[in-house]
Parts: structure tokens; sequence; C-alpha cells
């Protein structure tokens, strides 16, 4: 299986927490957490390469971390005080090449979970 597979979505009101889950077959894949709410593009949300570099977009800096686990086999978004403005669809994607600084840039990912939605009330 080489397409990821996400879960741990849902709804939330403001300031709560979600963990969002990955699961994927190489432990060598830079990976990365995307997100497309109705009417916008898709956006990168975090990052991480082959090696541990870890890069989060502006928006989500201080709330959200990306982790994976030690066989890095599946990888984690926990998203502290969630926001109205975090409700969107959140994919996972997987490549095979490390693309480092291109890491939050949805064209450098091969592979694409289905995505689990994320909905935030105020």
């Amino acid at each position: 299986q080489v397409q990821p597979v996400e879960s741990g979505g849902g709804s939330v009101q403001a300031g709560g927490s979600l963990r969002l889950s990955c699961a994927y077959t190489y432990s060598r894949y830079s990976m990365g957490w995307f997100r497309q709410a109705p009417g916008k593009e898709r956006e990168g949300v975090a990052c991480i390469s082959p090696g541990g570099i870890i890069r989060y977009t502006n928006a989500v800096k201080g709330r959200f971390t990306i982790s994976n686990d030690n066989a890095k086999t599946t990888l984690y978004l926990q998203m502290n005080s969630l926001k109205p403005e975090d409700t969107a669809m959140y994919y996972c994607a997987a490549s095979r090449r490390d693309v480092a600084v291109f890491c939050l840039i949805s064209r450098s990912y091969d592979y694409w979970g289905q995505g689990t939605q994320v909905t935030v009330s105020s």
C-alpha cells in the first residue's frame, strides 16, 4: 500500500484539540499535511523530511505539531487551540524524495490520502 490513509478528523469547538494520524508504508518518505477549505486552494500545513526537518505554515505555528512514530510509518498532526478558520479537509501526502525546503508545496508529493474532515465551531 503506497497511498497514505488518514484518520482522526471530527468536529470540535474553538479552543479544542484533535490529533490526526496517517499510516504509510515507507520510512524514508518526505511526509506532509495539507488542508483545503471550500472555495480555497490546498495549502501546506506541516511537513517532515526523512532526516527530521520540520516546517509549518505561519498560521499554525505554536498550535500544531507534526511527528512520526519510531518506525516512521505513522504520521501525526496534533492540533491544539483550534480556530474556526482551521476548518477544512486535511490530507496526508508522501514523496519518495527528500523534498526539503519544498515540503509545504503540494506538487512536491506523489501520493495522497483520501482526506479527513476537521470542523471547528465557534
